[in-house]
């Protein structure tokens, strides 16, 4: 069943329990695009700097980075003649 079709069965369904009508199916799709263009324009404001997605992946991949260079080091030993750290 398309839109059409469920739209005429609403129809018909309202005009038997003597309710109103049914908005016709892309009657409201411009307002709600819109609604929800604005509330995307609402969490960018409201959202701290830290909290958006390319701080929180910026955040991630040092973090990675970080992580895998201590790895390294860890695992062979000293890099340029210096000693190795210690690690408890």
């Amino acid at each position: 069943m398309n839109a059409g079709q469920q739209h005429l069965l609403d129809l018909y369904r309202a005009a038997q329990r003597g309710e109103a009508a049914p908005p016709a199916p892309g009657t409201h799709t411009v307002r709600t695009a819109r609604e929800i263009q604005q509330w995307h324009h609402f969490r960018a404001v409201v959202t701290a700097p830290a909290d958006r997605l390319p701080s929180r992946i910026r955040r991630a991949v040092r973090s990675a980075t970080a992580a895998l260079l201590r790895r390294e080091t860890d695992a062979t030993g000293a890099r340029d003649g210096a000693p190795a750290r210690v690690t408890s």
